[in-house]
């Protein structure tokens, strides 16, 4: 089932968010509704905070990336299949140099901007089974996995921008609160539910 994503400006994004265990209900189906809410709407990356539930959990397919000819063959080779689940996620280190990649974000459409990260992560999470991992990555995959894990210390990638970004950005973050925005996949906006 396709849900709808949540706009900027909703206070869910900024929430703390909690642990699950194996007996949230309705898991798998939850897991397989943000799957292909992202799908739906050409993400690579989903978590909770954005359908709503400000719970410690996100979803990853990095495949898309692999097409990218300018990747050297061996960082496309580990996007051409990265699908995971994140749960409780916790990331222990971050590592490297600090690198720009061009960001966007479902729940703030039609803006991109360069956003710095460090270029190494090392991460404890447990996968749809429940099974526990640690695990390191680097590169784009990585990237992702910063992106949503923000989302789940509810944190946004214009958080990351200047001072001046911010300002110039301003008047249109307010628009995709209010819902003046153009996009193909459902969505649901804060300032909408107010008037009502």
């Amino acid at each position: 089932m396709i849900l709808p994503i949540v706009a900027y400006g909703d206070p869910v994004l900024r929430k703390e968010t909690r642990d699950i265990d194996e007996n949230y209900p309705e898991l798998g189906t939850l897991i397989d509704n943000m799957f292909e809410t992202m799908y739906n709407a050409y993400g690579v990356g989903l978590a909770a905070p954005q359908i709503g539930l400000p719970v410690r959990l996100f979803v990853i397919d990095a495949s898309p990336f692999a097409e990218d000819e300018e990747l050297e063959d061996e960082e496309r080779e580990q996007l051409k299949g990265f699908k995971k689940v994140f749960i409780n996620a916790r990331i222990l280190e971050e590592t490297g140099e600090e690198w720009a990649f061009n960001e966007g974000c479902l729940s703030i459409p039609n803006i991109r901007e360069d956003v710095s990260r460090e270029e190494k992560i090392k991460i404890e999470y447990f996968d749809e089974n429940f099974v526990k991992h640690t695990d390191e990555y680097d590169g784009l995959v990585a990237r992702v996995i910063q992106h949503e894990y923000d989302h789940i210390e509810g944190i946004l990638f214009t958080d990351k921008l200047s001072a001046l970004k911010k300002r110039l950005l301003k008047g249109k973050l307010a628009n995709i609160s209010k819902g003046k925005v153009s996009v193909d996949y459902k969505m649901r906006f804060p300032e909408a539910k107010k008037g009502r």
